[in-house]
């Protein structure tokens, strides 16, 4: 019998892969726009959704369901995701702040952890210090 090939070619491939099934694990379903946004507003803490439409090419209407589908209810009163908190910014009150949950922030940190193990990429994304698990 032919074994199936599973060989490792490309571990930093292999941790990028690792990183986008903890999305999936909250829905198997998760479209791409969706893990977009969520790894937008980490980037982006308390950015204006404007922005992100913007930046991402989104459309108005999907950038709100991109981003219900995150915050702790989604449409139609379904649950969400709960790892974004959507805010009306307090100088502009037509203009919705997003940002990061307690929950989203942890996602966001064993992402990092997939991808850099037990260093932080330095603003160039080169891997250069040690991260106490304590900050985390």
């Amino acid at each position: 019998m032919d074994p199936l090939r599973r060989q490792l070619t490309d571990p930093q491939v292999e941790r990028l892969l690792k990183a986008v099934e903890r999305l999936l694990a909250f829905d198997r379903e998760v479209p791409g726009q969706v893990m977009a946004t969520l790894l937008y507003i980490a980037a982006h803490e308390n950015c204006h959704k404007q922005a992100l439409e913007e930046d991402l090419k989104f459309t108005t209407a999907s950038a709100s369901r991109n981003t219900d589908k995150l915050s702790r209810l989604h449409r139609l009163g379904k649950p969400g995701f709960d790892l974004i908190i959507k805010e009306a910014d307090p100088s502009n009150k037509r203009r919705q702040q997003l940002r990061l949950t307690k929950k989203g922030q942890r996602l966001i940190a064993q992402i990092k952890e997939d991808l850099y193990g037990n260093k932080t990429p330095d603003v160039s994304g080169q891997a250069t210090t040690e991260v106490n698990d304590q900050e985390l």
